[in-house]
């Protein structure tokens, strides 16, 4: 081989970039979070097509009401930031920084989860079940009442399609899961911070438990806008 053909082929060996085990992870979740996509897109999608093709669909604000949900949504918001935060502590090596963010985003998670538990009591002692509810609509969805037994519907009223509590509650229980999922695996991140597992050089672990939590939240942004909202 020539040394010309020698220096070009060390040339193009010098540029070759292999993943590291960091790309790997990053690249792994960036996957998993793609097929995750078409899960909460398939949940998102039914529960629009059953909703336009139903006439007796309650209007969500007055069945589910938007002021504890839209602080639920903040405290999610906010949690990206603390998570955001966290990150940028660590990167100027600021550890005990890190390990604060860190915690407080752990804490959105569980007040978060623990206020979906309060919304879930809340409609369930409403009368809102997986399959049926009492809510009663008039022809525009708005609800008018609550079913008691024996009641007779007035002209013009409906009881609400059952399919409203089953869509509901497979939508926000399956992103409840997601949270209660990323609780976990931020606190097991916080707890290698608080053993000084990560650096200022070393902050991959960080950057793709941060992914996940992006994803979560901004997927319950989506949730808030079509089920609560639209």
């Amino acid at each position: 081989m020539s040394q010309a053909a020698t220096a070009s082929h060390g040339a193009v060996d010098t540029y070759e970039t292999p993943l590291t085990p960091e790309s790997w992870g990053k690249l792994g979740m960036w996957i998993f979070l793609a097929g995750d996509a078409m899960s909460f897109g398939a949940l998102l999608a039914t529960y629009g097509a059953l909703r336009y093709g139903a006439t007796d669909w309650p209007n969500p604000a007055d069945a589910l009401g938007i002021s504890l949900t839209a602080a639920m949504t903040f405290l999610l918001i906010c949690s990206s930031v603390t998570m955001v935060k966290s990150l940028a502590a660590m990167q100027d090596g600021d550890q005990a920084g890190c390990v604060k963010f860190l915690a407080l985003t752990v804490g959105g998670g569980v007040i978060f989860l623990l206020l979906q538990a309060y919304e879930w009591t809340h409609l369930i002692n409403e009368g809102m079940l997986l399959a049926e509810n009492n809510f009663i609509v008039d022809s525009t969805g708005a609800v008018v009442g609550h079913l008691h037994e024996g009641q007779e519907l007035a002209a013009g009223q409906m009881r609400a399609s059952g399919l409203f509590g089953t869509t509901f509650y497979m939508t926000t229980g399956f992103h409840g899961m997601h949270v209660f999922s990323g609780v976990v695996y931020l606190s097991v991140v916080l707890r290698k911070a608080m053993r000084g597992d990560y650096s200022a050089d070393n902050t991959a672990g960080i950057e793709i438990a941060g992914l996940y939590w992006h994803f979560v939240d901004l997927v319950w942004i989506l949730v808030f806008t079509f089920v609560y909202l639209v």
